[in-house]
């Protein structure tokens, strides 16, 4: 048995899962309140040889959390959120929390994601606007008003850092802890005519891209190598018995 061989395939095996999550984000660069994905590797010990052998695991994948820049639209129905909070919308199956913030309001007055689902309030009601009221004002807390009428407010949530978060559609995710009502509106909150790109800084990801390739073709040509001394030592063994 030759350990290296094995250690080096689960080390080209781990590179094409990141490459398939930095794939991912690259293709999403543009998307608004998208969350790059990101891998976590960790070491495998393994006992089955003479001595103890480290493998590179399949890695388990996370959702970044950190925020992508903020750019002025000028338009009353983008938010951008501010600090660690959320936004929620009614998905097929439950709420789903989002920093994709750009809205609009349907003819009925319902306000809605751009992919059609109800924006919700902090207590997981659909927002209801006035059709003919105009464009929204809304504060940093998410206060909306329509001339001088309150008429809702945007859900903002938080979500625990231990949470598992698994995505939903590009810019929507789901924990696996329930989400809990922003109170602290100093820290989170929106700001208006805002919405926030992407966390995907696409130079980074594209020279990693090119360090997997790289990496990839590095291991091969050590597996290559190794290959060819096995097969060295067969025919001189073959030879002198």
């Amino acid at each position: 048995m030759q350990p290296g061989l094995y250690v080096a395939l689960s080390g080209q095996m781990a590179l094409m899962r990141r490459l398939e999550t930095l794939a991912h984000n690259v293709a999403n660069v543009t998307t608004a309140g998208f969350r790059a994905e990101e891998i976590k590797f960790d070491e495998l010990l393994s006992q089955r040889t003479d001595s103890p052998t480290a493998f590179v695991s399949a890695g388990s994948t996370y959702i970044s959390r950190r925020a992508g820049e903020v750019v002025r639209t000028e338009n009353p129905f983008d938010v951008a959120v501010t600090g660690d909070g959320w936004l929620a919308f009614n998905g097929s199956d439950g709420p789903v929390y989002t920093r994709d913030g750009r809205m609009t309001m349907t003819p009925e007055g319902e306000l809605r994601t751009l992919n059609g689902h109800p924006v919700l309030d902090v207590g997981g009601a659909p927002i209801q606007l006035n059709p003919n009221g105009g464009a929204p004002t809304i504060a940093s807390d998410g206060t909306i008003t329509q001339g001088q009428q309150q008429m809702g407010a945007l859900g903002l949530f938080t979500i625990p850092q231990h949470a598992k978060l698994t995505r939903f559609e590009n810019s929507g995710v789901r924990p696996d802890v329930p989400a809990e009502p922003a109170l602290d509106f100093s820290r989170t909150g929106v700001l208006q005519g805002f919405i926030e790109h992407a966390n995907v800084n696409p130079v980074s990801e594209i020279s990693r891209l090119i360090q997997i390739q790289r990496s990839f073709d590095s291991i091969g040509n050590a597996m290559a190598k190794s290959e060819d001394t096995l097969q060295s030592a067969i025919r001189t063994l073959g030879e002198t018995s």
